[in-house]
């Protein structure tokens, strides 16, 4: 796909995809998230929620809309594995007033030597016009212009540059669910007791897309729906992080059981442990970490299935590891849409081809 919004969504097409990585412009998902906040006229409204959010020069997008007369809500974690990281942005965006969430979930009673710390991890950004859509996906803007923490990216990795991709669904009954989904979180905080209610725990259904929310007691949708899988089923994985006992037994299980399974992994030990690796590969599954010259992050969270004559596209903020499961807020899709399959699953097989040459 060619650069920017006329490529990402031609017409009044149901999904606009737009990827980040090396082979494109650096900073397009975070120039694509400013260009629909400039697109917003008065009157108009913005909801994001995110993990990681240091790009200033953003944040000072936001505040102009907000000026202009654009409604504009942020929701962002206050207390992110590098705990700095917000704080300047934080700092700037206090001028949205009651607009600005800052969330910090309290601790969970863990054994000696961990940390169960409940985070809002979730990558949502919603727009009112020109058109409503709701992108979900793996970026947060984490990147500054100029840089002046370098030792920030250091530990969080170049997400301008990482492999990265924000899907914009524009079904007018899903982008409602996810604007309202964003607007009660910066509403009303959700406690430690959000598991148990029934909005955590129903998906939105439209069509051929369904969307998840965690925390969740429900099942996993996504290791549900592998679970299922046999040896007519050819999965692909893209995955930055795989940490869980849980999910290596879900993706060595569906090879065991005869599918073809093939997983992209990030290349650091400290996301995909050696242990995950060595695992996978005893079951059969095709595991290669994505490696590049600029040693940038992938960040993919996503899934591709084929079983039968049927196809699935899963993907969100979700992580293969226990807090993304247990206790974090993510967000996920699974869609049967075939184009957006198609744009998907072409862009898995480019990563692939990079990394075998």
């Amino acid at each position: 796909m060619s650069n920017h919004l006329a490529a990402c969504a031609p017409g009044n097409a149901p999904f606009d995809v737009c990827f980040g990585g090396p082979d494109q412009p650096h900073g397009r998902l975070r120039d694509l998230l400013a260009e629909r906040v400039s697109a917003v006229p008065p009157g108009g409204a913005i909801d994001w929620v995110t993990y990681y959010f240091r790009d200033r020069r953003l944040a000072a997008e936001l505040l102009r809309a907000q000026q202009r007369g654009v409604r504009v809500s942020v929701t962002v974690e206050g207390r992110p594995r590098v705990a700095r990281a917000n704080d300047k942005v934080l700092e700037m965006l206090a001028g949205l007033g009651p607009g600005l969430r800052v969330m910090a979930l309290p601790g969970l009673p863990a054994p000696p030597g961990r940390a169960w710390k409940p985070q809002f991890h979730e990558k949502l950004y919603c727009f009112s016009h020109p058109r409503p859509l709701a992108y979900i996906g793996s970026f947060n803007p984490s990147g500054d212009d100029p840089e002046d923490e370098p030792e920030v990216i250091a530990e969080i990795g170049d997400q301008d540059a990482g492999h990265n991709m924000l899907v914009g669904i524009a079904d007018p009954e899903l982008v409602a669910a996810l604007t309202g989904h964003a607007r009660r979180l910066n509403r009303r905080p959700a406690g430690l007791l959000y598991r148990f209610s029934d909005r955590a725990n129903q998906a939105c259904n439209r069509g051929p897309t369904e969307i998840h929310f965690w925390p969740r007691l429900r099942p996993h949708p996504v290791a549900k729906l592998l679970s299922r899988l046999g040896a007519d089923a050819r999965v692909r994985i893209a995955a930055s992080h795989i940490r869980s006992r849980a999910a290596v037994n879900v993706i060595a299980g569906m090879a065991r059981r005869g599918a073809a399974v093939e997983v992209l992994a990030e290349h650091t030990a400290r996301r995909v442990p050696a242990w995950v690796e060595e695992r996978l590969i005893l079951a059969g599954v095709g595991f290669r970490r994505l490696t590049q010259p600029q040693a940038v992050p992938m960040h993919f969270k996503l899934v591709l299935v084929e079983t039968g004559d049927r196809r699935y596209a899963a993907f969100g903020s979700f992580n293969w590891t226990r807090p993304s499961w247990w206790l974090n807020h993510e967000i996920a899709a699974i869609s049967s849409d075939p184009e957006l399959y198609r744009v998907l699953s072409a862009r898995w097989d480019a990563l692939n081809g990079q990394q075998q040459r």
